[in-house]
């Protein structure tokens, strides 16, 4: 596999232009660009500048508005729901979390639920705006229906991440950050472009058997829920997964379940929508409304120094503390630059071209 390595402000520079060519504000160009750049960063390569051409393909279909009114058209003291008028999800989602927060200042915790948005990218991202406020985020979004809940075959949830992240001390942020289904789409998506294929228990084809082919998704197929089959827990993976999307989608009135718009512009959306677009659910809680930071940041880095040094299966191996990988990532990728697979390097170049900015 071919790797091309950028520095950071080579990427945010590109990223940037390119959201400026869709209309966006500067300071919205920003924004959404910071959030695909921390996602590379962190080594999650598959919601990064990888997702570049498909905001702007939805752009193209006049699905993405660039220039939102954001608001929120429902409140009361602790709580809010957000419309993104059809912004970038990237944009629509801080400025959500930034209510919640603001909430939470005030009175303890801050819960917001929004609707008619788009792909927000790394609920990380979210939950660590929170953290940075000494305070626990939590961060989920539902997606476009490609999971088969348990026994079903036909796709009805999507990916649905939920997130929660956690400040510490001296440790970087505990950060739990995870599809509700067996894998997320995106690792899919890495897979095909990689021509590798994928592990048993992630996917079903057309007919319901499992299969290994990162593709069974276009010729019918469906992601599986976390746990993969009942014998191994899919229908505690379809419980977390109704869970987000009923928080998400329900709640704020944006679409969900098999309604969800795809994240694909070659698909429309469905006809017959139940709401507003896609929905997300973002919330912040003071941790000095339980105890005080110090105290409670001196026994994170207890809790993890405790779990680091568990007894393991084997020499080669070490717990790992959620969010940990991605932290080491991001300190590495700082220094050294960021790696894109040659894949996405052509398709980001093309993308350049056909907006006559400037190639990577």
């Amino acid at each position: 596999m071919i790797y091309h390595t950028f520095s950071e402000n080579t990427l945010r520079n590109f990223s940037r232009s390119i959201f400026i060519k869709m209309g966006c504000p500067i300071e919205d160009a920003d924004l959404a660009t910071d959030v695909l750049i921390k996602s590379d960063l962190r080594g999650i390569d598959s919601h990064g500048l990888a997702r570049l051409s498909g905001y702007v393909r939805l752009w193209e279909k006049g699905r993405i508005n660039s220039t939102p009114h954001i608001q929120i058209v429902h409140e009361t003291p602790t709580t809010a729901t957000v419309d993104g008028d059809a912004g970038l999800g990237l944009v629509v989602a801080p400025f959500a979390m930034k209510v919640a927060i603001e909430k939470a200042k005030i009175y303890g915790s801050g819960w917001v639920s929004v609707r008619n948005s788009n792909h927000f990218g790394i609920a990380g991202y979210h939950t660590l705006m929170a953290v940075e406020n000494n305070m626990i985020g939590f961060a989920m979004t539902n997606a476009s229906p490609l999971v088969a809940p348990t026994f079903a075959n036909e796709r009805l949830l999507g990916t649905n991440p939920m997130c929660y992240a956690f400040p510490a001390g001296k440790y970087p942020p505990m950060v739990v950050d995870m599809a509700t289904s067996a894998a997320a789409n995106g690792k899919l998506e890495v897979a095909q472009r990689t021509g590798k294929s994928v592990p048993h228990g992630w996917i079903q084809d057309a007919a319901g058997k499992s299969s290994t082919d990162p593709h069974e998704l276009k010729k019918g197929g469906a992601l599986l829920p976390l746990g993969s089959d009942k014998d191994h827990g899919s229908h505690k993976g379809f419980g977390l997964s109704a869970t987000v999307d009923i928080l998400s989608g329900l709640l704020s009135g944006a679409n969900y379940g098999p309604w969800v718009p795809p994240f694909v512009s070659f698909l429309d959306p469905p006809k017959d929508p139940v709401g507003k677009g896609i929905g997300h659910f973002l919330g912040a809680m003071r941790v000095d409304g339980f105890r005080p930071v110090d105290e409670f940041k001196h026994h994170m880095d207890q809790w993890i120094e405790r779990f680091k040094s568990a007894k393991t299966i084997s020499e080669e191996q070490k717990v790992i503390i959620p969010g940990e990988p991605e932290s080491q990532e991001e300190k590495k990728r700082q220094i050294h630059g960021i790696p894109l697979i040659d894949a996405v390097v052509t398709d980001l170049n093309e993308l350049a071209q056909k907006l006559g900015l400037k190639t990577l």
